[in-house]
């Protein structure tokens, strides 16, 4: 994740005169940003090396809630700030609904902006790094042996070494094998830790403990 100093911010409007000024206040506090003049040349830009994008509702050609679609359907969890002009308030409220970080009301304060931005990509640094851990998460995981595998998801589902003993054909002191390996790979301190990776991993719903690994 890029500092603070590094991040990049996307302005996406059709004012110019917008535009110009909105790149001059984010990079007077050390936000770098590249602005687009329509939704159409910013979704053929590299989304993925922005933290934030400054977005206006209403546009010439695809509008602000497309762009945002757009971003949705690629899988893009950019934090979204829309700016909307009087009148377009119901529909920045429909952007929050479909997942905008925040919308902000033309003309706004630069101080309200910059604070909104600021937020914004502290949540994006706190997506990317739980991102970053689910992954290394998933890494060990798929580094057991299929044994330890069954074991971990059991272990969720709140089995004790008996029952899966009986569950998957080998003795107590084996399953008691296989769990410490298992939680060794993991990283896992204790069984309770273990449990929690396995919800993490979606392996067992977190309400019930059912599985939900494919067998």
């Amino acid at each position: 994740m890029n500092d603070t100093a590094a991040a990049r911010i996307a302005v996406v409007d059709d004012d110019q005169a917008l535009r110009d000024s909105l790149a001059w206040l984010l990079e007077s506090v050390g936000l770098a940003c590249c602005a687009f003049a329509d939704g159409e040349a910013f979704l053929a830009a590299d989304i993925g090396c922005f933290d934030v994008v400054l977005l206006d509702v209403r546009m010439p050609g695809i509008s602000g809630l497309q762009v945002q679609q757009q971003l949705r359907d690629r899988g893009v969890t950019l934090p979204v700030i829309v700016m909307t002009g009087h009148g377009d308030v119901p529909m920045a409220v429909t952007a929050l609904k479909t997942g905008a970080f925040d919308f902000i009301e033309k003309p706004f304060n630069h101080q309200q902006l910059l604070d909104t931005v600021q937020q914004a990509l502290n949540e994006h640094q706190h997506e990317r790094e739980r991102q970053s851990r689910l992954a290394r998460l998933e890494a060990r995981y798929r580094a057991l042996r299929p044994k330890e595998k069954q074991i971990v998801v059991h272990i969720g589902e709140g089995l004790t070494s008996r029952e899966i003993a009986e569950r998957i054909g080998v003795s107590h002191k084996t399953v008691e094998v296989y769990r410490l390996r298992a939680m060794k790979t993991m990283g896992a301190a204790n069984l309770a830790e273990l449990v929690r990776q396995a919800v993490v991993l979606q392996l067992v719903d977190p309400v019930s403990g059912v599985s939900t690994a494919a067998e």
